[in-house]
C-alpha cells in the first residue's frame, strides 16, 4: 500500500480537500464552492450550530486534520461563535494548506463563492503533487457500524465483519466498534474480553449510561425497520451488533475524537456524558460514521440487512449486505454479499477474509460503491463528553 504521509506521522489513504462551513448560515456558500468540484476529491462538512460547543469544536479539529485530508477551506458567515481562528491555526500547524472565507467581509454570497472556488482550484493543483509513502496494514484504523439492520444482520454481515476485525487486529491494525446504546445486554461479554478488570468495569458503566439515557428519552436505538426486518428487542439487536467486534481482546474504551494510541480493538462510547440535554444521541448512522472518522478511521465497514445507500465525507465506506434478497435488489450500492452465507455459498470465515482483503484494496486506492455513486453524507450536532478516565486506556 501507498499512503499520504502527514506531519504527525500518520498516513492517509485519500487526499481530500475539505470545504467546512462553521455555521448553518454559511452552508449554502460552502455547498456551492464544493459543487464546482463535484468530480474531484472536494468534500463538504460543517457544524450548523451558532453557539459554541466543545464537542463540535473538537470533532471539527479532528476531521480537518484527519490523515485522509490534505487541505481545508473554512467558510464563515462572520458573526457566529465558532472559533474559526483557533481551528485555522490548528490546521496550519498540522502542515496543511488552509484558508478562511468570511462571507460578511467579502461582501456576500457571490464574491465569497468566487474567492473560495479560486482557492480550492489552486490548492487542488498543489495536492496533486503530494508524494506517496509506503504504508502497512498496521498503519490502518478501521471503524465499523451497522445500519438498517434486520434478522439476517447478526447471522451474516456482522459476524463476518468481526472475522475481518480479528484479521486486522492480528496484523497490527486498529479496529473500532460502537455504539454502546446498541450493546445493551452484552456488557458482561465485553467485560470478560477487556485487557484489564478495570477497563471491563468502565465498559459496563458505559453501557449502563446508555441504558439510563434511553430510559429517560423513552426510546432506544431500535427503529420500525428493525422490527419489520424480524428483530424483536434491543437485546436481540445488540447480539448482532456485538458480533461485529470479533473475538480479539478489547484494548480500550474511547470517546468521539479520541485517537487510539496503538493497534488493537477499541470500543467507542457515543452516548453523551452528564444529564440528557441534546435529545437522541445519534440521530442517524452518519452521525456515528463522523465520530468514527474523528477517531482516525481511514475507512468504515457498514453492515446492513434492509439496505442503506449512505457513504461519507473524508473516509470511504465499505457496504456489507447481510440479506441476499436485499443484495440482489440493491447490488450497485453494496460491496460485499454476506447473504451468501445464508444460502450456503460461502462461510463466515470466507466472507471475513473477503472483507479483510477489500479493506486492503480500498486502502490502496480502489473505490467503494458509495464513492463511485458520489455519496458524501455528513452530520454533526451538539453533544457533551468528559475526558477519559485512567482505566480506559490501560
Amino acid at each position: 500500500m501507498q499512503g499520504y504521509r502527514r506531519s504527525d506521522g500518520r498516513k492517509g489513504i485519500r487526499n481530500v480537500l475539505v470545504v467546512a462551513y462553521l455555521v448553518e448560515c454559511a452552508h449554502h456558500v460552502a455547498r456551492e464552492i464544493a459543487a464546482a468540484f463535484r468530480q474531484q476529491e472536494v468534500h463538504l462538512i460543517g457544524f450548523p450550530g451558532c453557539f459554541p460547543n466543545a464537542y463540535a469544536s473538537r470533532i471539527m479539529r479532528q476531521l480537518c486534520t484527519h490523515p485522509n485530508v490534505g487541505g481545508v477551506l473554512l467558510v464563515s458567515l462572520g458573526c457566529e461563535s465558532f472559533d474559526r481562528r483557533g481551528l485555522e491555526a490548528s490546521i496550519r500547524d498540522s502542515g496543511r494548506p488552509v484558508q478562511t472565507v468570511v462571507i460578511q467581509e467579502l461582501g456576500g454570497t457571490r464574491p465569497a463563492i468566487e474567492a473560495g472556488a479560486q482557492w480550492v482550484g489552486r490548492t487542488l493543483e498543489m495536492l496533486a503533487s503530494v508524494p506517496l509513502a509506503p504504508m502497512q496494514i498496521s498503519d490502518l484504523v478501521v471503524g465499523t457500524i451497522c445500519g438498517g439492520s434486520d434478522a439476517t444482520s447478526g447471522l451474516t454481515a456482522n459476524p463476518a465483519a468481526g472475522r475481518a476485525f480479528d484479521l486486522l487486529v492480528d496484523a497490527g491494525a486498529t479496529a473500532i466498534f460502537e455504539e454502546t446504546g446498541e450493546l445493551i445486554g452484552c456488557e458482561q461479554f465485553m467485560a470478560e474480553r477487556c485487557a484489564t478488570p478495570a477497563l471491563g468495569r468502565e465498559v459496563v458503566a458505559s453501557v449502563a449510561k446508555a441504558e439510563r439515557y434511553y430510559r429517560t428519552l423513552g426510546h432506544s436505538s431500535f427503529a420500525p425497520g428493525n422490527a419489520e426486518g424480524g428483530l424483536t428487542t434491543i437485546e436481540e439487536k445488540s447480539l448482532g451488533a456485538y458480533s461485529k467486534s470479533g473475538r480479539s481482546v478489547i484494548s480500550g474504551l474511547i470517546k468521539p475524537g479520541d485517537v487510539p494510541p496503538r493497534g488493537g480493538l477499541y470500543l467507542l462510547d457515543v452516548v453523551p456524558d452528564g444529564e440528557v440535554r441534546f435529545g437522541f444521541p445519534n440521530i442517524s448512522d452518519n452521525a456515528e460514521i463522523v465520530e468514527l472518522i474523528a477517531c482516525g478511521a481511514h475507512l468504515i465497514l457498514f453492515t446492513t440487512g434492509r439496505g442503506s445507500v449512505v457513504g461519507s465525507a473524508i473516509s470511504p465506506v465499505i457496504k456489507i449486505c447481510a440479506n441476499p434478497d436485499t443484495y440482489r435488489r440493491m447490488a450497485e450500492d453494496m460491496d460485499v454479499d454476506a447473504g451468501r452465507i445464508l444460502e450456503g455459498r460461502a462461510t463466515l470465515d470466507e466472507v471475513g477474509r473477503e472483507i479483510f482483503e477489500l479493506v486492503v484494496a480500498v486502502a490502496s486506492g480502489r473505490r467503494t460503491a458509495s464513492e463511485r455513486l458520489g455519496h458524501r453524507e455528513f452530520i454533526l450536532t451538539y453533544k457533551a463528553f468528559e475526558p477519559l478516565g485512567p482505566d480506559c486506556l490501560p
